[in-house]
């Protein structure tokens, strides 16, 4: 049950709080959206709220991916052995993958374009919004939260950050496939045979191919839990700011321009 439900009277609503999370638009840089999905197709619209678009880019991703043999090139390509990176290519998947890693870097970049402007309009029309959710199984409201523990906690697992700041969705999303990175790449065995002294043996047991997906997956689950909780935190100010005046400011007051206020 939601304290106040959207009847459609406003053309745009800055946010949406469902038990599932908190969705709302916000002004975003394009470009470090496009370079997101750079990194790893899928992230860029995941940063938008757009799952659907973004759970089908990253699936493809990883598949295409592993079958292509992409990272493997790549880790080819760093120590200087060109001729096996090109060799160990299929190029049946390789011509699959390059228009659709472009296309997420254009579509993402198009999207935040159109979604800034959105928010403009939506914010100049400032429509009331709900922001308290309840039901059987959740409960989400507007709050204001630390970056910096949703921050840490995504650097210790990719997801709980987001579980912090009760973004549901990606969290389940990200712990899924953290799980799936880490069981194929033998990371969690190769770190015990590390902190066992066996160097080498921990070195030959990790799968490359999946290890380089690792990083991606921290840094994004670590850059969104960080921004959407600051971003929360300003749209919770505004709701304050605006219930706060319109049930407590006197209607005579008047801040004159160039007035400070103490």
């Amino acid at each position: 049950m939601d304290n106040y439900t959207t009847d459609n009277t406003a053309r745009r609503y800055k946010a949406h709080v469902s038990i599932l999370g908190t969705t709302q638009l916000h002004l975003r840089n394009p470009y470090i959206i496009a370079w997101w999905s750079a990194a790893f197709p899928g992230f860029g619209h995941m940063l938008l709220s757009k799952y659907l678009r973004g759970y089908a880019l990253f699936i493809w991703e990883v598949i295409v991916n592993v079958e292509a043999h992409v990272n493997s090139s790549m880790i080819y390509s760093f120590q200087g052995n060109i001729d096996m990176a090109r060799e160990v290519l299929n190029t049946r998947w390789v011509l699959m993958y390059i228009p659709v890693y472009l296309f997420g870097i254009w579509d993402s970049y198009r999207t935040t374009v159109d979604m800034n402007r959105v928010y403009l309009l939506a914010e100049r029309e400032d429509h009331r919004f709900n922001f308290y959710s309840i039901g059987a199984l959740e409960i989400n409201y507007l709050d204001k939260r630390n970056p910096v523990v949703a921050l840490m906690w995504s650097m210790f697992i990719p997801g709980l950050g987001q579980l912090y700041i009760h973004r549901i969705l990606t969290a389940i999303f990200l712990i899924i496939w953290l799980v799936v990175f880490y069981y194929y790449s033998h990371f969690a065995e190769g770190v015990l045979l590390l902190i066992l002294g066996n160097v080498k043996e921990a070195t030959s047991v990790l799968k490359p191919e999946w290890l380089l997906f690792l990083p991606s997956l921290y840094g994004f689950a670590a850059y969104d839990s960080y921004i959407n909780t600051v971003e929360n935190n300003k749209l919770f100010e505004k709701e304050l700011r605006k219930h706060l005046t319109n049930n407590y400011q006197a209607r005579e007051f008047q801040i004159l321009k160039g007035q400070k206020v103490k």
